[in-house]
């Protein structure tokens, strides 16, 4: 408690020193006895309101979607139990996968409109899978998806260095982009995981492929020293001082080393996680998921807190916005994407365990 008072006052101080105030949202949401479900059910129903009929499910203001973040808000709708709209969502990535296992970066509805395939992206199907399988014990489905989820993990782990380490996109000319993302590496880890789960609930051979990819790609990940970033330094971002923790491979000490970092360099009290380490910008993205770092690391009362705080950056219906600017004292941009909302559900839904999917981050799949 102390150090959190120091902690604050020496940011409320920093803001002094530049003329700028620091302000918080109105303050709706005080105490976890406020955070009900409910809340939840209607930031899923708000996914499933903008959802296109293809299944695209839209997250930029302009109505385009990468696949990453239609996986995500797939698992919304995974937690809104409804299983046709899941479904069209799973649909999509099926129908528009590209003949290599990849998506493209960017989509309008099922026209690609950036061209480079991101090595993230399509591994983190088997996580929505393994969520969807979860909440519905429907086998059947993760059968029907099961070449789609193998070849999107194909994908990225055939681009894997002998080093461990796994390029973060192809671009437009299928020429590889050599550079090396820690916050993506550590998705990529987490979706085998997922991956190596779903081949053990459809009873499939081991594949020894994946196993190896993973051992390897987790040394890159617990032992990151001159293996990322090789042409522009990310650390500036908080995603790179939570995701390794997320990848579910870190020791007690390194969880303990980034959880201090994030709170250190990142988390402004009251309000939430900064998405830069310069700018007086928080989203409610990156403190969803360092609320999930947090649970992961038994840090419980850290993440209710946390999450109390950050539900303040929502609309007169609890719709999160993107984010807050504290020293405008605005919500910043306020678009509301419906991937942002997702991350939020999945972050109350890991601490209060509303459904059987809730154990999806905190638990080892294998």
């Amino acid at each position: 408690m102390i150090k959190d008072l120091i902690q604050y006052w020496a940011k409320v101080f920093q803001c002094i020193l530049k003329n700028k105030k620091m302000y918080k949202p109105q303050q709706k949401f005080r105490d976890k006895n406020l955070i009900k479900k409910d809340i939840f059910i209607k930031l899923a129903e708000s996914i499933k309101n903008v959802q296109l009929n293809s299944g695209a499910i839209p997250s930029n203001i302009d109505s385009s979607h990468d696949p990453w973040d239609h996986i995500e808000a797939i698992m919304g709708l995974n937690f809104l139990h409804d299983k046709k709209s899941a479904e069209l969502g799973l649909n999509w990535l099926k129908n528009n996968q590209n003949n290599d296992g990849s998506w493209y970066a960017k989509y309008y509805d099922e026209k690609p409109i950036e061209f480079n395939k991101p090595t993230h992206f399509g591994p983190y199907i088997s996580v929505a899978a393994l969520h969807y399988f979860k909440i519905f014990s429907d086998k059947e489905k993760l059968e029907e998806l099961w070449n789609t989820i193998s070849s999107a993990i194909d994908f990225s782990i055939n681009l894997q260095n002998s080093n461990g380490t796994i390029p973060w996109s192809v671009d437009h000319k299928n020429n590889i982009e050599y550079d090396y993302l820690l916050t993506g590496s550590s998705s990529i880890l987490k979706s085998i995981e997922c991956g190596i789960k779903i081949s053990k609930i459809l009873n499939k051979e081991i594949n020894e492929k994946w196993m190896k990819a993973y051992e390897a790609l987790s040394y890159t990940v617990q032992n990151p020293n001159d293996l990322f970033d090789k042409t522009t330094d990310r650390s500036r971002f908080s995603m790179d001082s939570y995701y390794p923790i997320i990848s579910g491979v870190l020791s007690e000490t390194q969880k303990d080393y980034y959880i201090k970092k994030v709170f250190k360099d990142f988390y402004v009290t009251g309000i939430g996680v900064k998405c830069v380490v310069e700018e007086p910008w928080i989203t409610v993205a990156e403190t969803a998921e360092f609320i999930i770092a947090l649970m992961i690391s038994n840090r419980i009362e850290d993440a209710k807190k946390i999450l109390i705080e950050v539900m303040n950056i929502t609309d007169s219906k609890n719709i999160p916005y993107m984010g807050w600017q504290y020293e405008e004292n605005i919500f910043w941009p306020e678009e509301k994407p419906s991937w942002t909302a997702a991350a939020l559900i999945l972050a109350a839904d890991t601490i209060f365990e509303f459904t059987a999917g809730s154990d999806l981050f905190t638990e080892s799949q294998l």
